[in-house]
């Protein structure tokens, strides 16, 4: 335990938590489970299973898109019960359940455990064995390989770390058709690839909250210019690897219109990041960079989504 989480432990909200004051509400464990992180994971799940060849029952569809929202909701509430000295010192997370004593690490780790053994059971006895199996790799990436150990050991750590929020698309098709195909991986490899300009831009703007909390991000370890060097090469990875479903034969020409119109707004951007280095213009370059990334991606799988939509209606 180090002295950031020791400290935690004697703070005034943590020890009226833990002498059971009853601090916590339906909210706190709601928070618990990082809701706006969820709506994405939902979303972008919900593609993978329209996307996905044949029939689905509604009610498997219904099964399947709970049981992924609530294992990534678990994987949320694991990830601040490990994190809750750095979210303890850090600006942006000291108000979340644990550090502000509303709830104890203890209850958020029953809590997590709980849910994520609910949602691996259920998907897999109701669903199919093989998204079971892969609900499960998804909610340990996320907490013991990206949350335990890359998060605080290397910068590398959003990188690799990634793959656990690009992996509800395929654990979506997997619980829809039984098997993977080269369609879903590509969802996963576009939120991938997507996932570092996202949150290193973030992370330009909050350097100085991960250097107090002792969290290797790349802004932190090589400096904000090889961050935004970085944001940039990603950015160019990016765009062509978006809209390669259209030219692979996986989405229509629409969609990849939408990728490269929207690619082209993310390029800019990110040049704009590379560009601006200095006082409130580099910072407000990395937050546009960040709002815009979100509707970004928004915007590919809301096209995706539509088609398969359209498709359906069409059969």
């Amino acid at each position: 335990m180090n002295d950031d989480r020791a400290a935690l432990t004697t703070s005034e909200p943590y020890a009226l938590a833990a002498a059971g004051e009853g601090l916590a509400s339906p909210r706190d464990y709601f928070e618990l489970l990082k809701p706006r992180v969820m709506s994405l994971v939902i979303f972008t799940a919900l593609v993978g299973l329209m996307r996905a060849p044949g029939d689905v029952h509604p009610v498997i569809a219904a099964t399947a898109l709970l049981c992924i929202a609530v294992g990534a909701g678990a994987a949320g509430a694991l990830n601040m019960w490990w994190d809750a000295d750095i979210d303890a010192v850090m600006s942006r997370t000291r108000g979340r359940p644990i550090p502000s004593g509303r709830v104890t690490p203890e209850e958020a780790l029953a809590f997590g455990l709980t849910l994520s053994a609910f949602s691996v059971v259920v998907l897999g006895l109701l669903v199919n064995a093989l998204s079971g199996a892969l609900l499960a790799f998804t909610i340990f990436f996320y907490v013991v390989i990206y949350s335990m150990w890359l998060k605080r050991s290397t910068p590398q750590n959003i990188v690799i770390g990634g793959a656990a929020g690009a992996f509800p698309p395929l654990v979506a098709w997997a619980a829809a058709s039984g098997h993977v195909s080269l369609e879903p991986l590509l969802l996963v490899a576009i939120i991938f690839f997507w996932t570092p300009p996202h949150f290193w831009a973030l992370a330009l703007f909050r350097a100085d909250d991960y250097a107090r909390a002792g969290v290797p991000m790349l802004p932190v370890t090589a400096g904000p210019d090889e961050t935004r060097l970085q944001i940039l090469l990603y950015t160019l990875f990016l765009v062509p690897l978006a809209a390669s479903p259209a030219f692979l034969g996986y989405a229509s020409p629409v969609y990849g219109a939408v990728a490269l119109i929207a690619g082209a707004g993310m390029l800019t951007m990110a040049w704009r990041v590379f560009r601006r280095r200095e006082g409130e213009p580099a910072v407000k370059a990395a937050k546009s960079l960040f709002g815009f990334s979100i509707l970004y991606l928004f915007l590919l799988f809301a096209t995706l989504l539509g088609e398969a939509l359209v498709g359906g209606l069409m059969r």
